[in-house]
């Protein structure tokens, strides 16, 4: 990972938490080699170039452009770490890392090569005169993202998962939103609002963007954190021979965050690990003479009985967060139908049970739960079995069946247990069935976005949203239908305007957070919107087609006029007017770049049945 803003210092290692230093210098072994993706600063709402100009949290950098972080990006000198150094970042609100980026994967030695000499480079531009020192960086800058716009993966050797170590130093969790979008030629085009997916085919801008993108939302308790994404899982949806983009942004930042990035690359692992030592994270259950009593395609399922206390094993196990699954020979169904009648089903994630070889389906186990083989235990009453699987998966622990009751004294066993460890089965399964889900979609959005589960939230214009608001107004371009900007004097004057009915947005889905993302006014007695406006992060997304589908009910209860939103037409907004057309709404009056779109009280609103709403405002003003 090397660094593309130029005004990022170093910090010594006695700044940043010795806890958090060693678990850093512990993590490296096993990565073969990585990918250099150039990691940057950026922001959710990015207004460029208005928002220099009227953002408050607008600090400037040596070459003026925004710092999103509070003191850019940090570098702490780490020997042994997976870099040889941390990324410390304290976000601001709407501040995220971001990169453009290829799966071309480098040896370790190559890529801390390539680390040391942009360090160099890095290090030399800051001694540089101001004039010279930002030309040259950004035409560093500029290269960079040449560079990992253009190459790509080698097809002998992709990565094995996506990397990500954290340290959250602070006492709450943090949660981070994790996207990654394959990234077509998006040369521009004749037209402005399209951009070109091949050659010769423009396609509109809203289209390219509603391509489905790879989500996964990442939980960081305090202390370290480390989680490897299965590749497997992100090719899904996004191509491996094309470039990408990325980025991470913390959930719900109402000041600033602080974070301590090690590895956040994508990698290949080794298959093997070594260690057999550490803590069992799943333990892989044998079914015939190791769970039940009897053999199932000999004896039938009505001759079959559990064995003692198996029960109370499963369910500890489970409370202390530690998963379960099975490798076993037997019939699929036959043997699921069993468990079924046990009532044991649900407590066994992504089991594998064929007629394979059961180190084959210890590693597929290993795969979709997404946990390194050294964390597997193996549990079966065959010598055979316990014997193949250590000889291909030397890193699984094996336990003989007879020994099953020793699971919840054994070392390896005993977790820490939190109130989430109950929860961390149900965690798997929701992740199980978001990724059955995804290879599902092929190319149905809107089935995509019903998956997301988006949830939005209303409530009036209040002192307590009233600056996330103002900032909203103040950024917000390619979705601000009316195009204005609000101080925070005449948001306070609309709070107290009885004829206006105000609506602040929150947004989140399975994958996080969104925080307020739109803000609408309504003229209650002309049943006339005069601003609507969303913020782009959830562009695409459906909601200012929900959100006015509902609105427009809502006053229809009311009243017998028609419903009319105010547009104002700019070089920004024009590819999210849409949502009018898709409505079924006519314009009227259109002069200036100013429309009326109309909503006929006699027309039926439509709901997709994409976004579930709640609203929490009061009731109407008086029509």
């Amino acid at each position: 990972m090397y660094e593309t803003e130029i005004n990022h210092k170093i910090e010594s290692a006695s700044e940043a938490p010795a806890e958090c230093m060693k678990l850093f210098k512990e993590v490296k072994n096993g990565v073969i080699a990585r990918t250099l993706i150039p990691w940057g600063e950026h922001c959710t709402e990015c207004g460029w170039p208005s928002c220099y100009s009227t953002c408050d949290l607008y600090v400037p950098r040596e070459d003026l452009k925004c710092r999103r972080f509070v003191d850019g990006m940090v570098r702490v000198d780490c020997d042994g770490a997976f870099n040889g150094y941390l990324l410390k970042i304290r976000f601001k609100r709407w501040g995220k890392l971001w990169a453009r980026g290829n799966f071309r994967l480098y040896p370790l030695s190559k890529a801390d090569q390539v680390e040391r000499r942009d360090h160099r480079i890095g290090i030399a531009i800051q001694y540089l005169p101001n004039a010279l020192k930002r030309k040259t960086a950004v035409k560093r800058y500029v290269f960079k993202k040449r560079l990992a716009s253009r190459a790509t993966a080698d097809e002998r050797q992709l990565p094995t998962g996506f990397l990500l170590e954290c340290f959250n130093p602070g006492k709450e969790k943090v949660r981070l939103s994790l996207t990654i979008r394959s990234l077509r030629n998006t040369r521009p085009v004749r037209f402005p609002n399209l951009v070109q997916i091949i050659p010769g085919f423009p396609l509109s801008r809203e289209l390219a963007e509603s391509q489905i993108p790879f989500q996964r939302l990442v939980e960081i308790a305090p202390g370290f954190h480390r989680e490897t994404i299965p590749f497997e899982d992100i090719m899904g949806v996004v191509d491996p021979h094309l470039p990408f983009a990325i980025d991470i942004t913390p959930n719900d930042v109402q000041d600033e965050v602080t974070l301590y990035f090690g590895a956040i690359d994508f990698v290949y692992e080794s298959k093997v690990q070594a260690k057999k030592s550490g803590t069992v994270k799943c333990v892989v259950w044998d079914l015939d003479g190791t769970l039940w009593d009897g053999i199932l395609v000999e004896d039938g399922p009505e001759k079959l009985r559990l064995k003692p206390r198996v029960l109370e094993v499963l369910r500890e196990l489970d409370r202390r967060g530690i998963l379960h699954s099975i490798a076993s020979k037997n019939n699929h169904e036959e043997a699921l139908a069993v468990l079924r009648r046990f009532g044991l089903e649900n407590y066994f994630l992504s089991p594998q049970i064929s007629w394979q070889p059961k180190s084959e389906g210890i590693q597929s186990i290993a795969r979709e739960l997404s946990i390194g083989l050294d964390a597997l235990l193996f549990v079966d009453d065959s010598e055979f079995e316990r014997q193949e699987v250590s000889a291909i998966c030397p890193s699984v622990k094996v336990l003989r069946a007879d020994l099953y009751t020793e699971l919840l004294t054994m070392p390896e066993c005993k977790v820490t247990v939190t109130t989430e460890s109950a929860l961390r089965r149900q965690m798997y399964q929701t992740e199980n069935s978001r990724r059955a889900a995804a290879g599902n979609f092929g190319q149905d959005y809107l089935a995509f976005l019903r998956y997301c589960e988006i949830r939005l939230r209303i409530t009036r214009l209040g002192d307590d949203n009233l600056e996330r608001v103002w900032e909203l107004t103040q950024r917000t371009n390619q979705m601000n239908f009316s195009g204005k900007r609000y101080d925070r004097a005449t948001l306070k004057a609309i709070i107290d305007a009885t004829e206006l009915d105000t609506y602040v947005l929150a947004c989140e889905d399975r994958f996080g957070s969104y925080g307020i993302i739109g803000f609408a006014i309504v003229e209650s007695h002309s049943l006339r919107m005069t601003d609507l406006m969303f913020s782009c992060r959830v562009q695409s997304k459906r909601v200012e087609h929900a959100f006015l589908t509902y609105i427009i009910s809502k006053y229809f209860k009311k009243s017998e006029q028609h419903f009319v939103v105010t547009y104002k037409r700019t070089a920004r907004n024009t590819p999210a007017a849409k949502v009018f057309k898709d409505l079924s709404m006519h314009e009227s009056h259109n002069q200036d770049g100013m429309s009326d779109w109309v909503f006929e009280k006699e027309r039926e609103p439509f709901d997709e049945g994409i976004i579930s709403i709640e609203d929490l405002t009061d009731s109407l003003t008086a029509l």
